[in-house]
This record gives structure tokens, C-alpha cells and sequence, in this order.
């Protein structure tokens, strides 16, 4: 591959959404606060009702139903914070296939007994061992074929059909936010926007205890995040942005929106009270985002934020929102 000059199509996130639809939904969309009229308006994008609870299913059917039947028939394996997993334990699970996952020690005990639910294989392991795993795309102990959870162009293609029906829903839309973890979310939902609506912002949400994207965009190259340090905001932050997302992140990313632990929390707690709905920090950390202040400076009149996922511990979440 071409590092330098990756990229992805509309016409290939129009394809997939000619496929995902068999396992994955159209998700609701609706306002953060229904009072309020005052720009900007809000909205929320809500992937935490997939059938797993997150947008992962997207990629995962569009993945694994590109797989030649010799593929399926050894097996596929990812390597994952819990959703991924879900998503691809499901899709292979309806494609016939037997699928099994490298977890990372971070993930909850509700991402951990979903995969199970959902009949894949676990393989627990450090979170070291498992972003190596994505780093060099391979593990010596997993087997079968490798369904990257992020960085492949089938997973990116089936993310960005959230994209497609955010401009359904929201044409005029000026501005969309989504949490960045590996950065598949992010680079499926640029690639429609610039294509369909350019003028519209896209930016990345990350919790100050894991921002790489925002200390890449800074450098203007792919960066580690040093001070790395694990959080409940399992599903976004990473150790580093990989060198073959950035060419996708620096083009489908106009600026990372670093947000504290406290904000995200807050965040967890207004949607709980605004919606009635469970998000968990990934898709907190992009509410919060939302209402930053360096977002509020830009003056959008629409904001779309996508609520990636909400799978979390209902003890955990109880605990966040009460402190």
C-alpha cells in the first residue's frame, strides 16, 4: 500500500451500505436538548442501538461479507477494547464463521460477556500486547484471517455509512464530531463529508489521558501519546495514531477536541438526564466535545455528534454519573 496516498471513495461507503444493512440498523438520530432552539443545535447520532450496542457492526458486516469463503472457513479473529469484538463475533456468527478475539484487559465486564453471548473465542491479554497486535497487524497467538478493527478499508467503508445517514437526516449539517480511537470512525465519516458536504468541520473527540491524533495533528505526523494512562473512556484514545490512518486522519480531520475525564462524565450524565440514554466514554467524550468551548467558538448552527457506543458496566456507569 501507498502509504501517502491512501484514501477512500464515496462510491466504495456507498457499496458497503449495500451490505451492512443485513446485520447492522439505521440508528435514531435526535436532539440533545428538545427545549433548546439556540444555536448551535445538537444532535445526537445514536449507534449505542446496534444490535451490539456500537457503530463497530458497521465495519465488521462490511468486512467480513467482502471475505472469500476460504477466509471464513478459517476462522476470523480481531483484536479489541470489547466492541470490535461484538461486531465482528456477530457478523462472523451470521456468516457461518468461527471468530475469536484478543481482548484487552481494559475492556468491562459487559463488552467481556456480550462476546461470549455472542459466541467467539476469548484470548485475554495486556493492553500492550494488544496494541501491538494492532500495530503490526498479526499475534502469534491468534489464527485464522485478521479483521483489523480500524485500519482496513472495508471496516473504514462500512463506518462511514453512519455518514450517508447522517446527511439524509441532516443535509445543512455544519459540523460532526466523533471520539477517536484507532481513527476508523473518524476516517469513514470524512471521506463522505468531504465528498458530499466539504464545508462542513469534522472533529476528532479524545480524553486527555490518550490524545494522539491531537499531538499528530500538532506535528503534522504520526505521533505516540506518551503519557498514556487507561481510563473508563475505554473505547477512544489510544497509544498512537498508526502511520497508515494518518494519510486518512490528516484529511478527514480538521482538529482534535481534547477533553478532561470531568467533562466527560458531566457529559455521560446530561445525556442520561437530557435523553435517557447510556453512553460510554467514547461516545461521552464526543458529547462533551460537542460543548467545549473551543467548539462553541466556531459558531456552528448544526452539530452532529455520533454517541458510538453504550457498553459499559451499569455499576460503573452509576458510579461515574453520581460522583
Amino acid at each position: 500500500m501507498d502509504v501517502t496516498t491512501r484514501a477512500i471513495s464515496l462510491e466504495a461507503v456507498r457499496a458497503a451500505a449495500a451490505r451492512v444493512y443485513s446485520v447492522a440498523i439505521r440508528t435514531p438520530l435526535i436532539r440533545l436538548d428538545p427545549l433548546d432552539h439556540s444555536a448551535p443545535e445538537i444532535f445526537l447520532k445514536l449507534e449505542i442501538f446496534q444490535p451490539i450496542g456500537s457503530f463497530k457492526l458497521r465495519g465488521a458486516a462490511n468486512a467480513i461479507s467482502t471475505l472469500p469463503k476460504s477466509a471464513l472457513a478459517a476462522g476470523v479473529w480481531t483484536v479489541s477494547a470489547g466492541n470490535a469484538a461484538q461486531g465482528v463475533a456477530l457478523a462472523a456468527r451470521e456468516a457461518g464463521a468461527r471468530a475469536s478475539v484478543l481482548v484487552m484487559d481494559t475492556a468491562p465486564a459487559t463488552k467481556i460477556a456480550n462476546i461470549e453471548r455472542l459466541g467467539a473465542t476469548i484470548h485475554r491479554a495486556t493492553y500492550d500486547e494488544c496494541w501491538k497486535a494492532v500495530e503490526e497487524h498479526r499475534s502469534s497467538r491468534m489464527t485464522g484471517h485478521f479483521v483489523h478493527p480500524f485500519d482496513d478499508d472495508d471496516f473504514i467503508c462500512g463506518n462511514g455509512t453512519v455518514a450517508l445517514e447522517i446527511l439524509e437526516e441532516v443535509p445543512d449539517v455544519d459540523a460532526v464530531i466523533a471520539a477517536m480511537g484507532g481513527g476508523g470512525l473518524l476516517a469513514g465519516i470524512g471521506c463522505v463529508m468531504r465528498a458530499v458536504r466539504p464545508q462542513a468541520r469534522i472533529y476528532a473527540a479524545e480524553p486527555e489521558t490518550a490524545a494522539p491524533l491531537a499531538a499528530s495533528l500538532a506535528a503534522g505526523r504520526p505521533m505516540r501519546f506518551e503519557e498514556w494512562t487507561p481510563s473508563f473512556v475505554d473505547g477512544a484514545g489510544g497509544r498512537s495514531v498508526l502511520p497508515l490512518m494518518w494519510p486518512l486522519l490528516k484529511n478527514a480531520v480538521d482538529a482534535s477536541v481534547v477533553v478532561s475525564l470531568a467533562a466527560t462524565a458531566a457529559a455521560m450524565r446530561l445525556a442520561a438526564q437530557r435523553c435517557h440514554i447510556i453512553a460510554e466514554g467514547a461516545g461521552a467524550c464526543a458529547i462533551a466535545a460537542a460543548l467545549s468551548s473551543k467548539v462553541r467558538a466556531a459558531g456552528h448552527k448544526k452539530i452532529v455528534v455520533v454517541v458510538s457506543g453504550g457498553n459499559i458496566d451499569l455499576s460503573r456507569f452509576a458510579a461515574i454519573v453520581t460522583e
